[in-house]
């Protein structure tokens, strides 16, 4: 028995989303608990040379776009990078959301065998599927898990739960 890429793709990306969207709750709420500007949150990183919490929602934004956007070869809507507040970030999950909601599993039919050169300078070209296992999701699920760890490493109350969904 197969797996759809519609299946493999969008209620993945639809689930990290909602997680995403919880730890920005937990957040918020952790940071009006202990009187800390949310902007200290949002800019938090692991490390110097790592992207901040930001950056972890636009790159799990943009990977979820830009997967499906590849697999249908359609033009992803282009967001500018540029959320600094919790209420961004926010508005940022539900454009992406509202975005993935445009696709059918019809949408998405034969994208297993479509070829998908990776992004940057690799040259790496990928039939559908195996791009989708073997970057596209793991990527994905990189800056979800990288947002989680930046919010737990400045004390929010977010866990594995929160991380499954």
């Amino acid at each position: 028995m197969s797996i759809s890429i519609y299946r493999l793709t969008v209620p993945m990306f639809q689930r990290g989303l909602a997680s995403l969207k919880t730890y920005l709750d937990k957040a918020e709420a952790y940071a009006k608990e202990k009187n800390i500007d949310p902007a200290i949150l949002v800019s938090a990183r692991l490390a110097p040379d790592m992207l901040p919490l930001a950056g972890q929602y636009q790159r799990a934004s943009d990977s979820a776009k830009f997967t499906l956007a590849r697999l249908t070869a359609t033009d992803a809507p282009k967001f500018d990078d540029n959320e600094t507040t919790i209420e961004q970030l926010r508005e940022r999950l539900a454009k992406t959301e509202a975005y993935l909601a445009t696709f059918s599993a019809q949408a998405l039919e034969g994208a297993e065998s479509r070829q998908i050169t990776l992004p940057g300078k690799s040259g790496i070209v990928l039939p559908g599927d195996e791009y989708i296992t073997t970057f596209a999701l793991p990527n994905f699920y990189f800056h979800v898990a990288t947002a989680h760890a930046i919010l737990r490493n400045q004390g929010a109350p977010i866990g594995k739960r929160d991380y499954l969904g």
